[in-house]
């Protein structure tokens, strides 16, 4: 479930409570980010109503929902609030190692202050850091190297001043690489550290 349709079940959660309580209330579908098509069926006593378009609307009343077309300025003004309060969106970037290393590549060192961006507009961060290898190498070897990494990562952030208890590292070795390779084979896209900014 996408973060805005978690966002829309709130809302929707928020409008049938009410409209339990009360009989009436608003329940509007709001567009996806990622622009795909959503709909929800609005059911009230046998009556349905279905939202197939974003703004769709029904109100509920003692007679039964009843459509109608809402707008972005209509949600803003009624439920802005509740909007605004939700938490931000997961981000995730991934930062890339030279071979054998845990020292970034130069191009992940410019990500680096994004991430630190990221997790600073949330009051209270929660952040995991995984770090992987390529199968070049045994288990034994790649298994601490993947901790290594995502310890170093960690350790970058706590240097900023995010608190120990926010992150959390762990190492995956080789065994969820990006790009699938046979065993031995060196893939720069695999020697990684994902990082997930909640």
């Amino acid at each position: 479930m996408s973060e805005l349709a978690r966002r829309l079940a709130v809302l929707m959660l928020g409008a049938v409570l009410a409209a339990c309580a009360a009989k009436q209330g608003s329940v509007v579908l709001l567009p996806e980010r990622d622009g795909k098509n959503t709909a929800v069926v609005v059911t009230q006593g046998g009556a349905q109503v279905p939202l197939t378009q974003p703004y769709a609307a029904a109100n509920l009343t003692s007679g039964g929902p009843k459509s109608y077309q809402s707008s972005a300025q209509e949600v803003q003004s009624y439920f802005g609030a509740a909007l605004a309060a939700q938490p931000l969106p997961p981000a995730q970037f991934t930062l890339y190692f030279v071979e054998g290393k845990d020292e970034f590549t130069a191009e992940s060192k410019a990500i680096i202050d994004r991430v630190f961006t990221e997790i600073a507009k949330r009051p209270v961060p929660d952040v995991v850091v995984i770090g992987h290898t390529d199968k070049l190498g045994s288990d034994a070897v790649n298994d601490p190297l993947s901790r290594q990494r995502a310890e170093v990562v960690r350790n970058a952030l706590l240097a900023r001043g995010i608190a120990a208890d926010k992150v959390v590292a762990v190492g995956r070795g080789k065994r969820e690489p990006v790009v699938p390779t046979a065993e031995g084979v060196a893939e720069a896209r695999n020697r990684r550290v994902e990082i997930q900014v909640r």
